[in-house]
C-alpha cells in the first residue's frame, strides 16, 4: 500500500525452513510428529495431574500451568510452520505477524518465570522442609502463577506495541518459519532505538533476573544434597536437579542468543527458534513429569481405574 510517497506493507511473506517440495514433505511429516507428541505429552500431564488427588501439592500444580503454557506455546507455532510447508502462499498478514509475535514473547517470558517458581519451590521442599506445608500453601502458590502470567502478558504487550510503531515499508521476506521479533525489526525502515532498548531491557532484567534465581536455588539445593547421609536422597536430588539444569540450558540458552545477538537471518537463528518453541517444549513433559515415580504411579492409577456404571 503506499501512502503518499511512503510505501507501507501490509502482510509479510515467511521463507520457511527449505523451498524444496521433496524436503518440505518430510519436514511436514516430521513436524507433525513432533507436534502430536508435544500435545499429547502436555494435556496427559494436565489430565493425570487432574484426575489423581496423589499429585494436588503445589510442585504438580505449577508442573500443571507448565504443561498448558507448553502446549499453548508450541500451538502458536506449529500450525503456522505445517501450513506454509504444504501451501504455495506463506503470507501472513500485518495483524496476524504481530499477534504471533505478541504471543510468543508471553509464552517465553510466563515460561521462564514459572520454571523461577518451580525451582524456588524444590529450594523450599529441600532447603525447609519443615516449614515447606506453611510456606507454599495453595492462596501463595495461585499468587506466584498469577504473577508470571501477568509478567508475560505485560512483555508481550509492551514489546509487540513498540514494535508496531516502527514504519515498515519493505522487503518484506522473513528468512524464517515463524514471526519473530528479532526477524521483525530487522525489517524496519525508521529506526528502532526504542525496540531495541525495550526487548534488551526485558532480556536482562527478566531474562538474566530469573536465571539469577535459578542458578541461586539450585546451588542452594545441590550444598544441601551433599550434607544428606542417606546415598539414596542425593542421588534423588542430583537426578532431579541435572534434568532440570537440561531444559533450563536449552531454554535461556537458546532464547538469549536469539534475542541478544543481532539477528542475521540464518540457519543458525532458525535452529535456536526451533529449539526454545519445539524443543523444550517436547522436553519438558518428560523430563519434569513422566519421568517421575510419582507421576508413573498416578498413570497407572488412572488407566487401572474401572469406570463407575451408573443407572
Amino acid at each position: 500500500m503506499e501512502v503518499g510517497n511512503i510505501t507501507t506493507i501490509t502482510a509479510f511473506v515467511l521463507l520457511g525452513i527449505s523451498n524444496n517440495p521433496q524436503v518440505q514433505v518430510v519436514l511436514f511429516v516430521l513436524f507433525l510428529v513432533i507436534y502430536l507428541l508435544i500435545l499429547t505429552g502436555n494435556l496427559l500431564m494436565l489430565l493425570v495431574i487432574r484426575a489423581d488427588s496423589h499429585l494436588h501439592t503445589p510442585m504438580y500444580f505449577f508442573l500443571s500451568h507448565l504443561s498448558f503454557l507448553d502446549a499453548f506455546y508450541s500451538s502458536i507455532i506449529m500450525p503456522k510452520l505445517l501450513e506454509n510447508l504444504l501451501s504455495k502462499w506463506k503470507t501472513v498478514s500485518f495483524l496476524q505477524c504481530f499477534s504471533q509475535i505478541s504471543l510468543v514473547l508471553f509464552s517465553g517470558a510466563t515460561e521462564a518465570c514459572l520454571l523461577s517458581v518451580m525451582a524456588y519451590d524444590r529450594f523450599q521442599a529441600v532447603c525447609h522442609p519443615l516449614l515447606y506445608v506453611v510456606t507454599m500453601e495453595r492462596k501463595f502458590c495461585t499468587s506466584l502463577v498469577g504473577v508470571s502470567w501477568a509478567i508475560g502478558i505485560g512483555t508481550g504487550l509492551v514489546n509487540t506495541f513498540l514494535l508496531a510503531q516502527q514504519h515498515f515499508c519493505g522487503p518484506n521476506l522473513i528468512h524464517s518459519f515463524s514471526c519473530e521479533f528479532p526477524n521483525v525489526l530487522l525489517l524496519a525502515c525508521s529506526h528502532p532505538y526504542i525496540s531495541i532498548a525495550s526487548i534488551l531491557t526485558t532480556m536482562v532484567i527478566l531474562g538474566l533476573g530469573t536465571l539469577v534465581l535459578l542458578l541461586g536455588f539450585y546451588t542452594r539445593i545441590i550444598r544441601t544434597a551433599l550434607g544428606i547421609n542417606s546415598a539414596t536422597g542425593r542421588s534423588k536430588i542430583f537426578s532431579t536437579c541435572s534434568s532440570h539444569f537440561l531444559v533450563i540450558t536449552i531454554f535461556y540458552a537458546s532464547g538469549f542468543f536469539r534475542y541478544m545477538t543481532p539477528a542475521s537471518d540464518s540457519v543458525l537463528d532458525q535452529v535456536l527458534s526451533l529449539q526454545y518453541c519445539v524443543v523444550s517444549p517436547l522436553l519438558n513433559p518428560f523430563v519434569y513429569s513422566l519421568k517421575n515415580q510419582e507421576v508413573k504411579a498416578a498413570l497407572r492409577r488412572m488407566l487401572t481405574r474401572r469406570p463407575r456404571l451408573t443407572f
